[in-house]
């Protein structure tokens, strides 16, 4: 667990989860991060009553990369409103096949969530029952077979990047939810959480915190 601690004060911890790491307990029962990082912090720290810990925001099961999880209910109750409010800046790095695509482009879809698949189905124009979704990518790497993205949320919708890419026609490496060609040996999908900007909620200070992409992929380790 300490490894993966790439920020932390009294108020925040910020880890850089792993493929197929749950950010918080859900319907498989599966152990959390919530859950595990309360263990480590009551364990660390001699703590003999209950661990106070609160998840930011999420990021999905077979995404790698930063989550915020605050460590006082102050700072959770801020730092919820900052996210609401757009004023978390969210950079995610994607590795998808290499396509004749805009060096950069600005992405507007209305994106709806089905419930029975845990899918987005994506719209291009406004329709009822739809969100707008907006993103900025820009290719910033050329591998032989690969592109890799810089992409900029101005929102945060269901699996937004995975289904906007997928319907821009460029699905990112592994994600066979969103019509990429194979998966990944580990499950997961080249989605990474790279970076995250944020005013600090109580000490005010400005926050850039960068994670290393996963190691144990090749095409990652090209990239970085």
């Amino acid at each position: 667990m300490e490894e993966q601690i790439v920020y932390e004060d009294n108020h925040l911890l910020v880890i850089n989860k792993k493929v197929g790491q749950l950010v918080q307990g859900d319907k498989t029962g599966d152990e959390s991060l919530l859950d595990s990082i309360k263990n480590f912090i009551k364990i660390r720290d001699a703590k003999p009553g209950n661990v106070f810990l609160g998840l930011v925001h999420r990021i999905d099961r077979p995404t790698s990369g930063l989550v915020i999880y605050a460590k006082t209910s102050k700072a959770l109750s801020r730092l919820t409103q900052m996210v609401k409010n757009r004023e978390v800046k969210k950079t995610y790095w994607a590795v998808v096949a290499k396509e004749m695509i805009p060096q950069s482009q600005r992405l507007v879809h209305y994106l709806q969530k089905n419930e029975k698949n845990n899918k987005a189905i994506v719209f291009t124009k406004v329709t009822e029952g739809a969100k707008e979704a907006i993103l900025t990518y820009h290719v910033i790497k050329k591998l032989d077979n690969y592109l890799l993205l810089e992409i900029d949320l101005e929102t945060g919708r269901h699996h937004q990047i995975r289904a906007q890419l997928s319907k821009s026609g460029v699905p990112i490496k592994g994600d066979l939810k969103y019509g990429a060609p194979r998966s990944n040996p580990d499950g997961g999908i080249n989605l990474h959480a790279r970076k995250l900007e944020f005013i600090h909620p109580v000490t005010k200070e400005n926050i850039e915190i960068i994670a290393p992409v996963p190691q144990n992929d090749a095409i990652w380790r090209a990239c970085e």
